[in-house]
């Protein structure tokens, strides 16, 4: 048995593991109920199943120019995939697309709450001192 032949079914077992995450997520998007296991189930499953392809095509293309493009884009895909959903998880929370009777923990509602209080001082403020004379001889003559 040759090299080729072992990295030829190795490639095929990584494909077929990393279709089966890829599909897997695309069934969780569809099928769960709220936004937080929506998101789930686009990430993370869908990231390791892009890996394991590209795993397999790096295994079967035996290019090194090839394989290192296909390790930027598994970096590019693991610096972005969790941003994204972490921005996607913040905007459903604010939104009210969460439901908070399913959170085990809850660490965004203080910080929300702080970020409302500071922001209805902020309007105050700014309210008094557009309503405020402004100080000094600059207040018009009778």
């Amino acid at each position: 048995m040759s090299w080729t032949v072992v990295a030829d079914v190795v490639a095929a077992i990584f494909l077929l593991c990393g279709a089966f995450l890829a599909f897997a997520a695309g069934v969780g998007v569809v099928r769960f109920p709220d936004l937080l296991a929506r998101m789930h189930a686009a990430t993370k499953p869908q990231v390791l199943g892009l890996i394991l392809v590209l795993i397999a095509l790096a295994l079967r293309l035996r290019s090194w120019s090839a394989v290192g493009m296909l390790v930027l884009v598994v970096i590019f895909q693991l610096m972005t995939s969790p941003v994204a959903a972490h921005m996607v998880g913040r905007a459903g929370y604010r939104t009210g697309k969460v439901r908070p009777d399913l959170l085990v923990l809850d660490d965004l509602t203080a910080d929300q709450e702080a970020a409302d209080r500071e922001k209805d001082e902020a309007d105050r403020d700014a309210a008094r001192a557009a309503s405020d004379p402004p100080a000094g001889g600059n207040a018009p003559r009778e």
